[in-house]
């Protein structure tokens, strides 16, 4: 059995410490660490793969039963030949939640605490104290509406009440409540969650029905004085209709790490607006996320090998 591991952003080192490891959770098998781009030469005969495999190394890979992302968000995998096939995807999925909280919460007190325009005016803020104390919002008794009640969701929710907000939340899918959210709303809600909501928190993967379903018709069921927290994917937005929502008031600002282009052109209008923070997609960074990627990999591999059912598992068909 021949393993292929490709190192990328979030897994960007493997050592012969890790392969060692790797090679006795896999009771011996041939492990390959390559490059992106040398490893379109390797994935050939590979029958494991942990990385990202595009299309081009797809269609090379014929022994190919098992990728293990780097990465939670799939979106990247579901080209057409990938989804079809047998091959079975699993992914960090449920393991990048308290640091994509720890961020969103990050650039929500940039908004919420004036922090923003503080660190813009340097020395000059002290001449504008009164504006910005005028501004200044607490989170105490706000609500919080979280779309899509994963371990991001989660995390999000038990920030939320740790600042002493209220927390709504919805999944598309029945998934269990927490001590923190008593239930969590059916997509049907979904307008209903934006209008109740202070801070909507989008804690969602992309997939067909997530893209571009924050679009003129959402931001118009927000409140005024909501704002809006991405800190998943950027295409679940639709730039044009975020821009006019944020000049017009129909939301009070976003805090954003994910944007609907990516990297966002310098002429996009989002950078020139007062109530905006972003940050270029970093919100996935921790020191210990590629420990914990390793770690699942290796339990999987084990699991595997045992023909048992492995641990973030992915379903192609829905995307995550």
């Amino acid at each position: 059995m021949k393993i292929l591991v490709i190192p990328g952003l979030t897994l960007p080192k493997v050592d012969e410490s890790i392969v060692a490891q790797i090679r006795a959770a896999s009771q011996g098998a041939d492990v390959v660490v390559a490059d992106p781009q040398s490893a379109i030469d390797e994935v050939h005969d590979a029958e494991i793969v942990l990385g990202f495999v595009n299309r081009a190394m797809f269609e090379k890979a014929k022994a190919l039963r098992w990728v293990q992302s780097i990465s939670s968000g799939v979106d990247m995998f579901l080209y057409d030949e990938f989804v079809e096939s047998d091959v079975v995807l699993t992914s960090e999925k449920g393991l990048v939640g308290e640091h994509l909280a720890d961020h969103g919460f990050g650039l929500l007190l940039m908004l919420t605490r004036q922090l923003r325009t503080a660190l813009l005016l340097g020395p000059d803020s002290w001449n504008k104290r009164p504006d910005m104390r005028r501004q200044e919002i607490e989170l105490t008794g706000s609500t919080m509406g979280v779309f899509g009640f994963g371990s991001t969701g989660r995390a999000m929710a038990r920030r939320a009440v740790g600042f002493g907000m209220d927390v709504l939340a919805l999944d598309r899918d029945p998934v269990p409540t927490t001590a923190e959210v008593d239930e969590v709303w059916e997509p049907v809600r979904f307008e209903e969650l934006l209008s109740a909501s202070d801070v909507v928190a989008i804690c969602c993967p992309l997939t067909n029905e997530t893209r571009g379903k924050w679009n003129r018709e959402a931001f118009k069921s927000m409140k005024p004085s909501s704002f809006l927290v991405n800190v998943t994917r950027g295409e679940v937005m639709v730039e044009d209709d975020l821009v006019e929502a944020l000049k017009t008031g129909e939301i009070r600002g976003a805090a954003l790490d994910v944007t609907p282009r990516e990297p966002l052109p310098a002429d996009s209008p989002l950078w020139e607006l007062e109530n905006v923070v972003m940050t270029p997609h970093t919100a996935g960074a921790s020191q210990f996320r590629a420990q914990r990627n390793l770690d699942r990999f290796l339990t999987n591999l084990q699991r595997y090998l045992a023909d048992e059912s492995l641990e973030g598992l992915i379903d192609k068909q829905l995307g995550y």
